[in-house]
């Protein structure tokens, strides 16, 4: 199993843990790119402290946030994971959804003849992404993913309709677990271990979060685009919990708008962080009265939840979503009028469960055990 993210940690907690209580698995774990640095919040520090043990770290991670420096950080990755592999001599490699170092994973693994199990495929978004995941598709043996249009789509690519399978998002495993726990809100306060960026938390009342990323085909716009979302929000009475971008092309442009509205600005209502633990973050996001960005969370985990979603611009253009999202363009005065229409709602919240009904993990585990594993495919045109 390859962990090279933020994203891809949380999207895959809970198949690491049961992988590690099945009898007839081993886990090897590869932490790599941006998860071992505290820029992004160094989520290697997480995966240790949530008990996992890990086989070997892959330092392949650019330095930059570019076109330029992710084709290299991929090409690296290429290199560096070939090695890993190598060493560890895996049944199969398991990577995670879309992401650049991702199809790193995959390449290494397919031309080096090892079963390649993919999580996440099938899906539609905007950017670079599509492309990406796609591409790991058919370089791709086994499929996990996460709707039934998503293996629909799977397989109208040529993918044997027996290595595809409906699992769910393990995500949403995570989310089962807040939700289970009924009175988390009474005794437990996630944000009592974390500080905000460069200021103080204030008193937690009501908020609002905000996972705002660049998206790759438009870093021209990055600055403005989240220039556009602060003003929507600067004035708003309600305190903004806002996190730090993905390492993306384009991110380097985000964090230091950022940086420049915090310091030349210093906004009373807006509080900055790098990285909340999985479960942490699933607590937060429960209690927000709203998620604003273009973060597949409010796609996936908000929809569970039931909190109200506002998706900016195109990045997630074309990802089956919940009625819980209302799309808006980059456009102030609209995100603010969006935002406001959901603060109104103190309804009951309608749950969502496309993207899996909390039991991903434990699926992933044991279809991991019996399914054949096998890096030689037959196209299914």
């Amino acid at each position: 199993m390859v962990i090279t993210a933020r994203p891809s940690y949380s999207r895959i907690k809970t198949a690491l843990e049961a992988i590690e209580q099945h009898k007839d698995l081993e886990l090897l774990l590869v932490v790599a790119t941006s998860a071992l640095l505290d820029k992004y919040g160094k989520v290697v520090d997480v995966i240790r402290k949530d008990g996992f043990t890990i086989s070997e770290t892959v330092h392949n991670l650019v330095d930059g946030e570019n076109l330029l420096v992710s084709a290299k950080t991929t090409g690296l990755g290429i290199i560096e994971f070939s090695g890993v592999f190598d060493r560890l001599k895996p049944d199969a490699v398991v990577t995670i959804a879309d992401r650049y170092e991702t199809v790193a994973t995959a390449i290494a693994a397919a031309y080096m003849n090892i079963p390649l199990v993919h999580i996440q495929g099938g899906e539609v978004t905007g950017n670079i992404d599509e492309k990406v995941r796609h591409a790991i598709t058919k370089l791709s043996d086994i499929h996990f993913v996460a709707t039934e249009k998503a293996r629909e789509r799977v397989i109208h690519m040529g993918e044997d309709p027996k290595k595809v399978f409906v699992t769910g998002c393990p995500s949403m495993d995570i989310v089962m677990r807040v939700l289970d726990d009924a009175d988390v809100k009474e005794r437990y306060d996630p944000l009592c271990k974390y500080s905000g960026v460069g200021n103080v938390l204030a008193s937690r009342n009501d908020f609002i979060l905000i996972l705002q990323h660049p998206v790759t085909t438009e870093i021209g716009e990055a600055r403005d685009q989240i220039r556009c979302t602060y003003n929507a929000v600067k004035d708003l009475p309600i305190q903004v919990y806002w996190f730090w971008p993905n390492v993306d092309a384009g991110s380097d442009a985000v964090a230091k708008t950022l940086r420049t509205i915090r310091e030349s600005e210093e906004p009373q209502n807006i509080f900055l962080f790098k990285n909340l633990a999985s479960d942490d973050f699933i607590r937060l996001l429960n209690s927000a009265r709203c998620i604003v960005g273009n973060s597949s969370a409010a796609i996936r985990e908000a929809s569970f939840l039931g909190v109200p979603a506002i998706n900016i611009g195109s990045r997630q253009a074309g990802r089956e979503r919940g009625e819980n999202v209302v799309d808006v363009p980059y456009d102030s005065e609209r995100i603010c009028q969006a935002i406001q229409e959901a603060l109104g709602k103190n309804g009951d919240r309608k749950r969502n469960c496309l993207y899996g009904d909390g039991r991903g993990g434990a699926i992933i585990a044991d279809l991991l055990a019996k399914v054949e594993l096998t890096s030689n495919k037959m196209l299914q045109y």
